[in-house]
């Protein structure tokens, strides 16, 4: 006798808002007439947090105070009452509406190094005591649109990087003559479009390997004790290869991933921020690099 679950949402992106409702179906397939004594739905969204392992010791007042943040916790019964399920699929839709508590506001869906932020449905079916009890769990998306976030703003910002203002560089070995300039369309920028821009190479005495460009995120979790804050790097994008023509802007362009990225974030007990990197690496490997701190949000 073999019997399975699956939840089907009627949406196929599986993003939601809050305020939305949440429908779908839940789909038991029997090989035979099988018997139950309930089908039940939880919803739970819940925020894991993570102190790095060089915080061991160095934190170990608050080490263990770190503790998941639950923002929402629902459950409700599909099927109430024992029963039977026939033979073949049986088909059980729901609906429910996408709602956090008084205190509690849905963060967005975010899967970090140290935080994650994960919304998912589960459904349970009990059965008699000589069979095992059946669940199937399944994750959704939840995005934000947080009333106090700032609006993206298209506003360029100019840079430009010359020897002078790599001086920790230029102590560790002869940085060559160089002068390369550039421009962001924005540091506050919409998760929704890409972040762009351009870097020109204007001069350089030494060949150049690679232009690239990398985003961080920045986690900072903690508690009244004290905070662990870490950057990890969600991905480095090569822009230019080889040693590139000088004078000639090359564009910026970099869409923001899914799950890896979230509007910026700052609660009491954690932080999410992000960065990015605008690298030159010259042709011995050694490279110069402006770090530019954005500001993200979803309108």
């Amino acid at each position: 006798m073999s019997v399975s679950l699956d939840i089907r949402l009627k949406k196929p992106s599986k993003i939601y808002r809050e305020g939305e409702s949440v429908s779908g179906v839940v789909v038991i397939s029997c090989s035979t007439e099988t018997r139950h004594e309930g089908v039940n739905l939880t919803v739970e969204g819940i925020v894991n947090l993570e102190l790095s392992s060089k915080c061991i010791g160095q934190y170990e007042s608050f080490y263990n105070s770190v503790k998941p943040m639950q923002l929402l916790l629902n459950s409700f019964p599909i099927c109430k009452g024992s029963g039977k399920f026939p033979h073949g699929m049986t088909e059980m839709p729901f609906v429910f509406n996408l709602q956090g508590g008084q205190t509690r506001v849905l963060h967005e869906t975010y899967h970090g190094v140290f935080i994650n932020i994960q919304y998912f449905m589960k459904v349970d079916m009990k059965r008699g005591l000589l069979a095992k009890d059946l669940d199937k769990s399944c994750e959704f998306i939840v995005e934000s649109l947080a009333k106090s976030a700032e609006k993206a703003i298209l506003k360029p910002i100019d840079f430009v990087i010359v020897p002078e203002s790599v001086q920790k560089l230029k102590r560790k070995y002869n940085v060559p003559n160089f002068k390369i300039t550039g421009k962001l369309d924005s540091l506050v920028c919409s998760i929704s479009n890409p972040f762009t821009g351009e870097i020109t190479i204007e001069s350089c005495d030494e060949k150049i390997k690679s232009i690239e460009i990398q985003l961080v995120r920045v986690e900072t979790c903690g508690c009244a004790d004290g905070y662990s804050k870490d950057a990890t790097e969600i991905q480095n994008i090569q822009i230019g290869d080889g040693d590139v023509v000088r004078k000639v802007p090359i564009p910026i362009y970099m869409v923001f991933p899914r799950l890896f990225t979230c509007p910026t974030l700052s609660t009491a007990n954690f932080k999410l921020e992000f960065e990015v990197n605008i690298s030159v690496v010259f042709e011995d490997n050694h490279l110069v690099s402006e770090n530019f701190p954005i500001y993200i949000t979803r309108f």
